[in-house]
Order: structure tokens, then sequence, then C-alpha cells
């Protein structure tokens, strides 16, 4: 089973940090995920995939907290948003202790693109001024990368989100409310635009990408899937981890 700090006493977190001074941390977002999915979707998807990647790094997971970046979702009910400089701020904070008490490597694990930009700040600040490494995953991309050849999509509470909760807890699943989502004219393009990896313009409420604020196909995710969602996003997660931090300091 993996070890999280929070679950240890100080010397048992010491010794964890001795034989391996490696931690991963999760990242997710607490926002409404339609009718059918939980608002804690994003965090929950994070912390399931990060413990894997801590327990195939034989690693020590940190727990960070459910809330994240998501102004695209102000409003909505079930939706908090921390502001980049509270976000930031308690992200600099947590690391900043891990790596005192003696971490060498830092695995920041994402779910939720609004909180990129918070990270990657961070992460350089931090490794800048005190020296430890620093990686971000974010595992959401990683997932739709893998599932993409059977059907995959990462959408806002569409499969791939609704795998992750199936494989979190299905209980928490309410698949019978779903309905059909409606989208705004151009909806679809404006999703690939605010996406792409060249040249992007910002959305900054959800209604603009879906009418119901969210969208996809939740039926495409199943139990036999699910069953595995964890081990696969978090093996290949690891593997590039494994390789960043070869060419790195850690």
């Amino acid at each position: 089973m993996t070890a999280a700090l929070s679950d240890l006493t100080g010397p048992d977190v010491a010794a964890a940090l001795t034989r391996n001074p490696i931690v991963v941390l999760p990242f997710g977002s607490i926002e409404q995920h339609g009718p059918h999915l939980p608002c804690g979707t994003d965090t929950m998807a994070a912390d399931l995939v990060a413990r894997e990647v801590a327990a195939r790094l034989d690693a020590l997971l940190v727990p960070f907290g459910p809330y994240g970046v998501t102004p695209i979702h102000a409003g909505h009910p079930g939706t908090i948003s921390l502001s980049r400089r509270t976000f930031e701020a308690l992200a600099h904070d947590v690391c900043h202790e891990v790596i005192r008490m003696g971490a060498r490597a830092l695995v920041l694990v994402n779910w939720h693109e609004g909180n990129t930009a918070s990270l990657a700040a961070v992460a350089t600040d931090l490794q800048d001024r005190l020296g430890a490494t620093f990686v971000v995953a974010q595992a959401c991309y990683v997932a739709r990368r893998l599932y993409a050849e059977d059907g995959g999509e990462l959408t806002h509470g569409g499969g791939i989100e609704t795998l992750a909760v199936m494989a979190y807890d299905p209980a928490l699943l309410r698949l019978d409310r779903a309905g059909q989502p409606s989208r705004p004219a151009g909806a679809a393009e404006l999703d690939d635009m605010r996406r792409s990896d060249e040249v992007y313009g910002f959305v900054t409420d959800v209604t603009e990408l879906a009418e119901d604020g969210w969208y996809g196909d939740p039926g495409w995710a199943t139990p036999s899937r699910a069953d595995g969602f964890a081990a696969k996003v978090a093996a290949e997660v690891v593997r590039q981890v494994e390789r960043v931090l070869k060419g790195g300091r850690a």
C-alpha cells in the first residue's frame, strides 16, 4: 500500500524520505461536472493516479487538497475556485516544506488544466532557488492519448472523466441523469483552439463550450476499462517521469 504523509508518524516520514527522496503530489479541482459526475471528479482522478504513481516509484504520497484554479466554472453550483495567488501560495508552501524535510524530487500529478500555469510558476521558482527537481505530469492529457484509439475523449464530464470516477468509486456516478448535453454552434472548434499547442485564445465561461456545463459521452466508460484505469495512466506517467529524472538533478 502506498504510504501517504498524512497517515504516517514523523519518524516514518523521515525514514521514507531517507530511503527515497521522491514525493508525489496530486492536484485537481472542485467544480461542476454536469448532473451525473461529482464535483470532485478532477481531484478524485488526480488522487487515484498519483497514488499509483507513488507506489510504482516507491515514493511518498503528499496530499495537497481538493481545490484548484477554475474560474471558467465560477458561479456554477458546486464550483469552488481559488485565485491563482491563493493556489500558488498554498502549493509553494507545501512544496517548500517537503523539500525542507528532505525531498529532492517532486512529481506534481495534475488533472486540471486550470492549474497548469500556477504549477509551472511554483515549480520553476522553487527548483531555481532550492535545487530540488520538479516534474509536472499532466495525467489528464496522458489519459487522453492512451484512450484515444479506443474512442475515449477528454471532455468535461465525458467518457474519460466518467471512467476515472468509475475507477475511484462507482457509487458516486449518476449516469441516469446525464441525458444529451447541448453545445453552442462552433463550440467544438473553440475547444480545439483553446487547447492548441501553437496559437490559442481563451474561454472564460464553460457555457461558451457547453450550454449544460458539460459535454461528451459518459456511456463510453465501462467497468472493464475502469479496472485498469489507474495502472494504465500511472505506468505511462512513471515511464516519462523516470526519463525526465534521469536527465535532471535527482
